[in-house]
């Protein structure tokens, strides 16, 4: 089966050079030509197609660009453990988003786990209860979203409760790709105890990745998809 360029780009609603971009990267498999040197799309590339503008929505087109690499070279399980391993980042930004949304509405921020009788944390104590990387923790120190008491002794940082609350909150927002701006504003809101502001953003950046969670269902059915037509096609 043959399909005409114009067809597919008018059922994804897209334009004909977009669908040129996608073969200048080669995701999807190669093109033949037709004597007249139009291309020579058929129903394997339809589904790449679908795939690609699917996986789009929910994945960003990083990870889907990598999965169709693996898929075309063959490497189906590197590629749905590629996905799987972008469902499994998503979850963890829901499971993080989940902890903002309670430290803001209970002000339950005793630091998760006290270690001991302390009432502060270490960069790697902290790095581990929130599953945030100690770098992204140093990077927003560095920017001034963070502002850290150091150790007199030994100058290791020492996080506070307060400290905990917004880490959590600058994690949840830039997972909701909330502009530095707006987190900014949030975290001087929360500093003078006014936290409605902050509710308000955290929910909604939880129905951002609620949207995020059901994109990438519907990706990984179009990924199934692709997969099934490709085993079709093998003798």
């Amino acid at each position: 089966m043959n399909v005409r360029p114009i067809d597919i780009a008018r059922k994804l609603k897209i334009s004909t050079s977009a669908l040129r971009h996608y073969e200048d990267w080669g995701i999807i498999p190669p093109v033949e030509r037709r004597s007249n040197g139009y291309r020579q799309y058929t129903e394997e590339h339809v589904a790449y197609f679908e795939c690609i503008r699917a996986m789009n929505e929910g994945f960003g087109m990083t990870v889907t660009k990598e999965v169709m690499l693996k898929t075309i070279d063959g490497c189906i399980d590197e590629a749905l453990w590629l996905a799987n391993e972008a469902q499994a980042s998503l979850h963890r930004d829901k499971t993080i988003a989940d902890k903002t949304i309670r430290a803001l509405e209970t002000d339950d921020i005793d630091l998760l786990h006290t270690i001991g009788k302390r009432k502060w944390m270490t960069i790697g104590e902290i790095s581990k209860e929130t599953t945030i990387p100690s770098s992204a923790i140093r990077h927003w120190e560095k920017m001034g979203l963070l502002t850290i008491v150091r150790d007199n002794e030994n100058g290791y940082r020492r996080f506070t409760p307060a400290n905990l609350r917004q880490i959590l909150i600058i994690r949840t927002f830039k997972a909701a790709v909330w502009s530095l701006e707006i987190i900014q504003q949030v975290l001087k809101e929360v500093d003078d105890n006014r936290v409605e502001n902050a509710i308000k953003i955290a929910r909604e950046s939880m129905l951002f990745l609620n949207r995020i969670n059901r994109n990438q269902l519907r990706g990984a059915y179009y990924l199934h998809e692709l997969l099934q037509v490709i085993e079709r096609k093998q003798p």
